[in-house]
């Protein structure tokens, strides 16, 4: 027993050496004022929609953007109609977008398809056309803002930036409260800290920018794993990269809330982040180890706590099914594996407490969910555990996620 308390303390000392950063965050995000902005230039952009058999929302996304208050003859949307069995491509077109459609059943993927249309974009348009890029899911709507506040950002010199990432469906839920609250601690506590302190931050899944420097520099779309978005940040920040965060650009997208396809969509993150480390970790831990304290970050964001976490509980019951079997105090391993639960449970509390405080506003569901979901958000992400051994040892496949959610920017802010 000892020695299992001794490896448990090992593994706090490390869980805390890796992630202390990340509760520096949270007062730099409250405290820290913004840098004053550079003066604003007008630029062209592209938007990107990669979508399959998104006909139930594509038509409301493309809406959000054509209402935009930045100058509309400045925003010109593409889609690919990637794979697509339903009338996404028609809906899109009569959205005003110019549509591309894409049938390649072995390539599969949101990075092959992001490929596809940038190629085709810059066969048609030439590549001097578009100052930057815009890349968003089909379920997405923008506030009114999104890219007059983006364009600020843009405007300062930013190659690639993110955004405020909230969510339409919030309160369907424990499972779509999960990833809202996720996604806006990401936002307030991760990037938002980040960019006040100058260092990178780091795109996710949706809502972002990158500028035609960038396009050109990388030769298209060339990031194919399960995680694209991580994959991209990855390399940009080895490459000298520092992405850029804009608070005021405000998107929203939709959750899943069925158990099944929450399961399928995280087992296809988790795995995607083992690819990234596969592929980048060398590279990333050299690049820590020269100093740059936003390779750190990454390295830290790819490898997440859970495996801390898995770590500390596989050994706890490893010593408790010996006891048993030894006929010794088993019974103690299990206690103390519980332990690390626990205080799993309360660090999470503690994130999804902070950010349901500071975000109240942001939460578009009623009181009594907004203080409910603090107590499921540990519990939401404490499914990770099992979700990421099984990503471990199972070969995963991309599959496309459902989309129902078909409300407006004006539905939301009621």
């Amino acid at each position: 027993m000892e020695t299992i308390k001794i490896v448990n303390l090992t593994i706090g000392i490390i869980f805390l050496l890796c992630y202390l950063y990340q509760l520096y965050y949270v007062p730099i995000a409250l405290l820290k004022k913004e840098k004053p902005r550079l003066v604003e230039k007008l630029h062209n952009y592209a938007v990107l929609i990669s979508a399959r058999n998104e006909e139930k929302v594509i038509a409301s996304l493309i809406e959000s953007i054509n209402k935009q208050s930045y100058p509309f003859e400045r925003i010109t949307v593409f889609v690919v109609a990637d794979n697509c069995t339903d009338n996404t491509a028609e809906y899109a077109a009569c959205a005003n977008a110019v549509v591309y459609e894409r049938h390649n059943q072995i390539q599969v993927g949101k990075g092959y398809a992001l490929n596809y249309l940038l190629e085709h974009i810059v066969e048609d348009y030439g590549i001097e056309t578009f100052d930057g890029y815009f890349v968003f899911d089909a379920d997405n709507i923008l506030d009114r803002d999104y890219i007059s506040e983006m364009n600020k950002v843009f405007s300062d010199g930013y190659h690639i930036i993110t955004s405020y990432r909230n969510s339409k469906n919030y309160g369907d839920n424990w499972i779509s409260a999960g990833y809202g609250l996720w996604f806006l601690r990401e936002s307030k506590y991760l990037n938002n800290a980040r960019m006040l302190l100058n260092t990178s931050c780091a795109v996710s899944g949706t809502g972002f920018v990158f500028s035609r420097e960038i396009l050109r520099k990388n030769g298209g779309w060339k990031f194919f794993l399960l995680t694209e978005d991580i994959e991209f940040s990855v390399h940009s920040i080895i490459n000298g990269e520092k992405i850029g965060y804009c608070k005021d650009a405000v998107i929203y997208d939709e959750q899943p809330t069925n158990i099944s396809q929450s399961w399928n969509q995280r087992l296809r993150w988790s795995k995607g982040y083992l690819q990234v480390f596969q592929r980048y970790g060398y590279k990333l831990m050299k690049e820590s180890l020269k100093g740059s304290f936003s390779s750190f970050d990454m390295s830290m964001t790819i490898l997440p706590a859970v495996f801390v976490t898995i770590i500390g509980l596989l050994i706890n019951l490893s010593a408790a099914a010996m006891g048993v079997l030894a006929g010794t105090k088993g019974w103690l391993s299990i206690y103390l594996a519980f332990g690390i639960l626990k205080n799993a449970y309360f660090t999470l509390f503690a994130f999804g407490l902070i950010t349901t405080v500071t975000e109240w506003k942001n939460i578009n569901t009623k009181t009594w969910k907004k203080i409910l979901y603090v107590f499921t958000f540990p519990i939401f992400m404490l499914t990770y555990i099992p979700i990421t051994i099984v990503a471990v040892f199972k070969n995963v496949e991309w599959e496309p996620i459902s989309h129902n959610c078909n409300i407006s920017i004006d539905d939301i802010r009621r």
